[in-house]
């Protein structure tokens, strides 16, 4: 039976039936398509889908979020392949949705991510689970503690330091938290800033994220001769990404937030 969906760039996506073969070109879809149990159906997917670990390795790698081989998924024959505007390219759309049925999310903010949710739901049959997990990660999200309106720069790349910016998810998670961010002003979401930006901000912690650019602890020293004055830690970017994710990224941000709070009490005293 022919189903039609519109996606989030409000493209018509047409579907003669329930999806089977199913390529995923998003990590973030990829992990949330098996919390929803449709893994079994998803024949390819990125080299930087890496969650769930136990399962995902079985899958087959179609090349990574930029770059593809269209050969390869072709020979896959997929009846649905779910893609990203930011994750992915306008090429790779293009190149895809003359053979194939192509579904392209956008996520920029906590919402966004629910609608992501649901739509997966829908695309494979699996509404009852997508409401539960929305459900779930919608109850967690409530109950987190907050900071009020300290501000926090999450940098994501050195050379040039690169930080979140305006509409990204990674903001609409800050704000949650009560955070107020910074750079949202400039030009771009994830916009380029200088040592003297830092310095300018008036931060009260700078978020080092172990993704994309591979932040570690030797980073920490870097960051605190730029502003002395600012706690500078180390966070796990994977619990930032939205999706099935965001359920176990509940417990990170809580344990995080009372981290900040009992250092921030021990300062004091």
């Amino acid at each position: 039976m022919e189903r039609e969906f519109i996606d989030h760039l409000n493209r018509k996506v047409t579907l003669n039936d329930l999806p089977q073969r199913i390529i995923s070109l998003c990590p973030a879809i990829t992990e949330t398509l098996f919390a929803l149990r449709a893994g079994d159906r998803i024949v390819g997917r990125t080299r930087y889908c890496i969650f769930p670990e136990d399962r995902v390795k079985q899958v087959p790698i179609v090349g990574g979020t930029k770059e593809m081989d269209l050969d390869k998924i072709r020979a896959l024959k997929p009846d649905l392949i779910v893609m990203e505007k930011e994750e992915n390219t306008a090429e790779m759309v293009a190149a895809l949705e003359k053979d194939f049925p192509v579904y392209v999310a956008e996520v920029q903010s906590i919402p966004d991510a629910y609608r992501l949710i649901q739509s997966l739901g829908g695309l494979t049959g699996r509404d009852a689970e997508a409401a539960q997990l929305i459900e779930e990660i919608r109850t967690s999200f409530q109950t987190l503690p907050k900071r009020t309106g300290q501000r926090v720069a999450y940098v994501i790349w050195k050379n040039p330091y690169m930080t979140v910016g305006k509409d990204t998810y990674i903001e609409s998670v800050l704000k949650q938290l009560g955070f107020s961010v910074p750079f949202t002003e400039m030009e771009g979401r994830y916009p380029a800033v200088t040592e003297a930006d830092f310095q300018q901000a008036n931060l009260d912690f700078i978020f080092l994220a172990s993704e994309p650019f591979p932040f570690r602890e030797k980073h920490l020293a870097e960051f605190q001769k730029i502003c002395p004055e600012t706690k500078v830690i180390c966070v796990e970017g994977e619990m930032f990404w939205y999706g099935a994710r965001m359920k176990i990224a509940a417990d990170y941000f809580e344990n995080l937030m009372i981290t900040l709070l009992e250092e921030s009490k021990n300062e004091k005293s």
